[in-house]
């Protein structure tokens, strides 16, 4: 086979090597999309013998613009936050002693890429509208979570290349954007200094806002990273990419969150499973990087893999802006354009499938009341709102919350704190209004946490850190907060008129999803909106109302206020931002954050084995952490165990929010002595499997079509006894009997969140069938050892009819199971009757499929680790 060609590239007067891309590609190259490019460099530099086979078959892709053929994709680094990692490192260290009683090497489970962790999931917002919130929210975070903090400095102690980054540094998306990124990076392998891309993985579903500017990474389950972890490539098939055209340029007034929402919407439309998203065109070339990573971060919602921005000058005036040193950005823009990686306006590459969008048609505009991808234009939010509310009370005396008051109105999440033009333009709203005297009502939780700890400063530095205050908007934390669910009681009026009246209260935050029960375990209705929207609903204290157009409050003299005497320009924003900004304030910000002196009192182990504390509620050894019972594909009967419709969410799943004392896993920490009115949330908890296996389904719109149950429960066939789902599966389980879960259209969409995967495998699942499901849920599954089938068109959950009784046939014995092979289905009616169908079995690569062979990713993992380390298991079990 031909050699790869290689060439020099000489910057800053230092030498490195590279993959010459457009020696490789010809012709070919300017007709390949970007990310297409960065995934050949990435193969020929990476894959050794199989280089040449992934280079067909990237170039092979050009011809029809899909392709079946796999190639291998080798990310530099990994990136995480403290909810995934955890459950990550309760598998490592399962792993570690499950290989040590093996008579293995545990160190020998030790990450061979650098691994970065955010500690930004946690804080929750108990205090808020008063002076040292930040502080005191800070304290309870310590107080609640240092046993898990403890075990993740035990990680960074016992492993190399291992980073836990301590709480305060802000949200993992703006700590990669601001600090950890490189978009190009050197490396010396072998003696040779290598030039190449920046790339990653991340345990987050919005992991692709590093695409806003030019690193290509996308979100991953915490078990497909655990396999990078230890040197394995992500497998895929050569990807799909949707082009996105963009031209024109927003209108003076029109956000970036406009653009994602709109985005969103129009990109949810087309089937987007497995596929990546790249934009391209003229308009791109007018969007800042803080435009493309609010863009980029909605990838999950518009159900991409990725949301990719290719490498351009504004990326340079970002990484300038943003503190690297001139000689890096050079050597960014020195080694996109020799590797046929610099972004060309004008070029029209290849792409499977082309959407065009004018920005200039962009609107004002939120998204809810219940999904991301349903987006209005901002003044209809009484009309979107008005079905769920119509029904319920309407006391319209003043003073009292009513069915759409703002109950939380929240500036969070990193997909809009992320990019300083979104918190200036909502700080320049406060402003306005603190100067006419308006307040939000009184009902209404104001919070403002912004992704990074270099806010405060440039906030600071506007003068606008005063006046967001001023209206309720002070700093209550860096981190996810609202957005993860971790937004803390309601206010005491509006959970009395909840109580006493059954009214429908609203979240209004700056976030990317707003499902049901998932900003608040009580709420059912949320919209997303812009920072400064988030002010002007706050202000309004309620939805029901044209915020365009209609008063949102009155003047102390009794003159009414509108929308249009708040809303700053963009040129006021401009102006503000440009005084305020500094690119010397991001080193110390985040310099300051790293030197937590309580994270850094903080004892935690060094030993290479995790000690085990057997009373300890947080951190409990996974059964699942070890080499495994062997597959779970075959061909059996099995029990419907859930029967659910479209749109279950991994938040539906597997819940991040409140742990409820009167629920199960609440019951159980009681009972294990914690305390009831502080059981932290189920996002603290995934390193007890005990605890999370006891949440699962109980969001309170999930419905088991089995039967009139509550959630979190089902009707166990044989006896037809209403249980719980663990104690149902246990009852199947001693009985040798098997159990499925059937679902609806995009199943596990949402949070990448392996416990969604992880506590169905615990339930004895063996299969899920579903009409189809969401990339990384999907992923997560196979993982788990559990075998994902999409379900006909015809044959959905409600058109199956499936009762207590019903049995599932399945046909999917391992030697016979094929990436998207056909799956033989019978339904065995309890009266006798039955008919049949082909599934298609959801599996997308071999090594996806040899996965599913060795009963899951962990046991894999172990099995090779001990194999490489001169242990070998027989089938038996036994070690020889």
């Amino acid at each position: 086979m031909p050699a790869t060609k290689l060439a020099h590239l000489g910057v800053n007067g230092v030498d490195h090597t590279i993959i010459d891309l457009p020696a490789e590609a010809g012709e070919a190259l300017a007709r390949l999309p970007y990310i297409h490019r960065v995934l050949l460099e990435n193969a020929l530099r990476t894959a050794g013998d199989d280089a040449a086979l992934a280079k067909e078959a990237i170039l092979g892709w050009l011809d029809r613009g899909t392709s079946e053929q796999e190639i291998p994709f080798l990310p530099n680094r990994v990136l995480m936050h403290d909810t995934t990692c955890g459950p990550a490192l309760v598998d490592i260290a399962g792993m570690r002693s499950a290989l040590a009683e093996a008579g293995g090497d545990p160190a020998l489970l030790n990450p061979v890429v650098p691994v970065d962790v955010s500690t930004d999931h946690s804080v929750g917002v108990d205090f808020f509208g008063q002076t040292g919130s930040l502080e005191k929210n800070m304290e309870r975070e310590f107080e609640r979570n240092a046993e898990r903090y403890r075990f993740m400095k035990w990680a960074t102690n016992t492993m190399s290349g291992f980073t836990a980054h301590p709480p305060g540094t802000g949200i993992m998306h703006t700590l990669n954007l601001e600090r950890l990124a490189t978009v190009a990076t050197s490396k010396l392998i072998d003696g040779v200094l290598w030039a190449m891309p920046d790339t990653l993985i991340g345990t987050d579903s919005h992991t692709p806002m590093i695409n806003g500017i030019g690193v290509l990474a996308w979100g991953v389950g915490g078990l497909e990273a655990e396999s990078v972890f230890f040197g394995m490539p992500v497998t895929l098939r050569v990807p799909d990419v949707v082009g996105v055209k963009l031209t024109g340029a927003l209108k003076s007034g029109v956000l970036a969150t406009d653009l994602a929402l709109t985005l969103t919407e129009q990109l949810r439309k087309i089937d987007l499973q497995d596929r990546y998203v790249e934009f391209f065109g003229p308009g791109v070339s007018t969007l800042t990087a803080g435009d493309r990573g609010v863009v980029a971060n909605m990838t999950p919602e518009f159900g991409g893999n990725s949301g990719y921005f290719p490498i351009d000058a504004q990326t340079l005036k970002y990484l300038e802006a943003t503190g690297r040193s001139l000689t890096q950005v050079a050597f960014v823009e020195a080694y996109a354009r020799r590797a046929g990686l610099w972004f060309d306006p004008q070029t029209d590459p290849r792409y499977t499938l082309v959407v065009e969008l004018d920005l200039s048609s962009v609107e004002v505009s939120l998204a809810g009341p219940t999904r991301p991808q349903d987006r209005i234009a901002a003044g209809a939010t009484l009309q979107a709102i008005k079905p769920m509310i119509e029904a319920r009370d309407q006391d319209e005396r003043t003073g009292r919350p009513e069915g759409g008051a703002v109950a939380i109105a929240a500036i969070t999440s990193c997909t809009n704190t992320s990019d300083p033009r979104l918190v200036v333009a909502a700080g320049l709203m406060a402003r306005k209004a603190r100067a006419l005297g308006l307040k939000p009502p009184h009902w209404v939780k104001t919070s403002l946490a912004p992704g990074s700890p270099t806010a405060e400063r440039y906030l600071r530095r506007a003068g606008l850190l005063e006046d967001l205050e001023a209206v309720g908007f002070g700093i209550v934390g860096y981190g996810c907060t609202t957005c993860i669910g971790n937004s803390g009681p309601l206010t005491a009026p509006i959970a009395a008129a909840m109580e006493e009246r059954g009214i429908v209260p609203v979240a209004v935050l700056s976030g990317n999803r707003n499902f049901p029960g998932r900003v608040h375990p009580q709420l059912e209705a949320g919209f997303l909106a812009s920072p400064p929207l988030v002010v002007a609903f706050a202000l309004a204290g309620t939805v029901k109302l044209d915020i365009l157009t209609d008063p949102i409050g009155t003047t102390a003299d009794g003159r009414s206020i509108t929308l249009s005497m708040l809303w700053p320009t963009s040129a006021e924003i401009d102006e503000v931002l440009a005084l305020a900004s500094s690119a010397d304030d991001f080193k110390p910000a985040y310099d300051a954050a790293e030197a937590s002196r309580v994270w850094g009192a903080l004892d935690a182990p060094t030993t290479t084995l995790f000690p085990w504390d057997p009373r300890s509620t947080y951190i409990r050894r996974p059964a699942f952490a070890g080499f495994g019972d062997g597959t779970l594909l075959g061909c059996y009967e099995a029990h419907p165990l859930l029967v659910l419709g479209d749109d279950i969410t991994t938040d539906h799943i597997s819940p991040a929010g409140a742990i409820p004392a009167s629920g199960a896993a609440g019951r159980y920490l009681i009972e294990h002595g914690e305390n009831p009115t502080d059981l932290n949330v189920f996002a603290s908890r995934r390193g007890n499997w005990e605890v999370m296996v006891r949440g699962l389904f109980t969001n309170k719109t999930v419905t088991n079509m089995l039967g009139d149950v509550p959630p979190g429960s089902t009707i166990h066939a044989p006896s037809g006894d209403i249980l719980p789902l663990l104690d149902a599966a246990r009852r199947y389980r001693a009985a040798g009997q098997s159990v499925v879960v059937v679902a609806g259209e995009r199943y596990g969409m949402g949070s990448s969140r392996d416990w969604a995967a992880k506590g169905v495998s615990l339930l004895g699942t063996r299969a899920v069938l579903a009409l189809s499901f969401e990339r990384i849920h999907r992923s997560n599954l196979i993982g788990m050892g559990v075998l994902p089938l999409r379900l006909p068109a015809q044959f959905g959950p409600e058109r199956l009819h499936l009762e207590p009784g019903d049995l599932i046939a399945i046909s999917a014995s391992p030697e016979a199971i094929l990436p998207r092979s056909p799956v033989a289905v019978t339904i065995r009616r309890k009266d006798g009757s039955s008919f049949s169908f082909e599934a298609s079995a959801a599996i997308e690569t071999n090594v996806e499929m040899r996965t599913l062979r060795a009963g899951g990713i962990l046991p894999y993992i172990l099995n090779d680790v001990l194999n490489s380390s001169g242990k070998a298991k027989r089938a038996d079990g036994d070690f020889q």
